[in-house]
């Protein structure tokens, strides 16, 4: 059984009970769920998603990890002490996202022009 995200309520940026919305005000932006792509490449530590195509801004990369930590969707651990340094991984409610980038992907292959994958997902 996957536990529910209950901390959402908290966040400021709620706007409604609306499920379509409660997501969006997570992940409704141009980069939140290609973090979460990359988690699910394997991609763990704060450099590796800068290496990534889209080029992210570190100050919105920083501001999005923090953000999906605290919504429960990754957690992060420290790797390295001097200076402290730390990895990030999907929790269970992160994982269950697959299904819903896996459809993304098929949509955008079947509907959109010039679309390819770079990974399996």
């Amino acid at each position: 059984m996957n536990k529910q995200i209950s901390s959402l309520d908290e966040i400021s940026f709620k706007r409604s009970a609306c499920p379509i919305a409660c997501c969006l005000d997570i992940m409704g932006d141009k980069w939140t769920l290609l973090v979460v792509r990359d988690l699910f490449f394997g991609k763990t530590k704060f450099t590796e998603f800068q290496q990534s195509a889209e080029n992210i801004p570190t100050n919105i990369l920083a501001t999005r990890l923090k953000q999906l930590e605290a919504v429960q969707l990754i957690v992060k651990t420290p790797y390295q002490q001097r200076p402290v340094r730390y990895q990030y991984q999907l929790t269970e409610s992160g994982q269950s996202l697959g299904s819903v980038l896996k459809a993304m992907v098929q949509w955008s292959e079947q509907q959109l022009v010039n679309t390819a994958r770079v990974q399996n997902l």
